[in-house]
């Protein structure tokens, strides 16, 4: 990607994990880049560094995506620094609050995980949709946006309800943007990971662990965030061109029904 073409990422939670991963892997890709993140810029350094070793623009930004009465300034933000944003990348989530029974999950709990996980990234979806639509980009400009959901958005987790139904209805939400941005040339697509080793799934190790060894991962391993970054940069380089509104699996065969 020469200099006279390179486009924006804008990556929610790319201050650790998965994000990390995805924003290094963009800046190699050759994106100038908005990392959005709730750590402060002092802890997601690791991760800023990851992505400085690319050779775009990069700006970080603090910003919790649940306050959406912000998505709009930082958005603007976005735009002043970067120029207009060609993918989004909603990474940003939180797994809920304590692990247990449905029938003890608290309201509070249901509110924070779905302020995050669905309310704030529907909305800030929202906000940079219509900043595509308002501009008429050069016909070669590929532009998409990019929902990283779960294997619980159809994998049933019945320890933590909130976080599955948070996921399912980010999948719905994928095919609705799909559909709706499709006229304008704008791509949407659900990355969908599996069990991937992070610190978010650090606490049920063992259980990942024993599930692995029992063959409930049908190619044998942990995901890594490097494997979801690779399927992101391919969606966000475009290389899918004639795609909108698909699934894509990254968990090994997790998903896979078998008898």
């Amino acid at each position: 990607m020469s200099p006279a073409v390179r486009r924006v990422a804008m990556v929610t939670g790319g201050g650790r994990g998965i994000g990390a991963a995805i924003t290094a892997a963009l800046a190699k890709a050759g994106f100038d880049l908005a990392i959005v993140s709730r750590e402060s810029e002092a802890d997601a350094a690791e991760a800023i560094a990851g992505s400085r070793r690319g050779s775009g623009k990069l700006v970080y930004l603090e910003h919790d995506i649940a306050r959406i009465e912000e998505h709009r300034a930082v958005i603007d933000g976005i735009r002043r620094e970067l120029g207009e944003i060609d993918c989004l990348v909603n990474n940003a989530g939180v797994t809920s609050l304590a692990r247990g029974d449905l029938l003890e999950l608290t309201p509070e709990g249901f509110d924070r995980t779905l302020a995050v996980n669905l309310r704030g990234t529907f909305f800030l979806t929202q906000a940079v949709a219509r900043a595509m639509l308002d501009r008429t980009p050069p016909a070669t400009t590929y532009r998409s946006i990019i929902n990283i959901t779960s294997a619980n958005a159809e994998i049933v987790g019945i320890d933590r309800a909130d976080y599955c139904l948070s996921k399912a209805a980010l999948s719905m939400m994928s095919k609705l943007y799909a559909a709706r941005l499709a006229a304008a040339g704008v791509h949407v697509f659900e990355v969908r990971p599996g069990i991937i080793r992070t610190g978010m799934t650090a606490p049920a190790a063992a259980r990942y662990d024993a599930l692995i060894k029992e063959g409930g991962v049908p190619l044998g391993r942990w995901g890594t965030p490097d494997d979801i970054a690779s399927a992101v940069t391919v969606l966000a380089e475009g290389r899918l061109p004639f795609a909108t509104g698909e699934t894509i699996n990254i968990g090994g065969g997790l998903h896979l029904h078998r008898v």
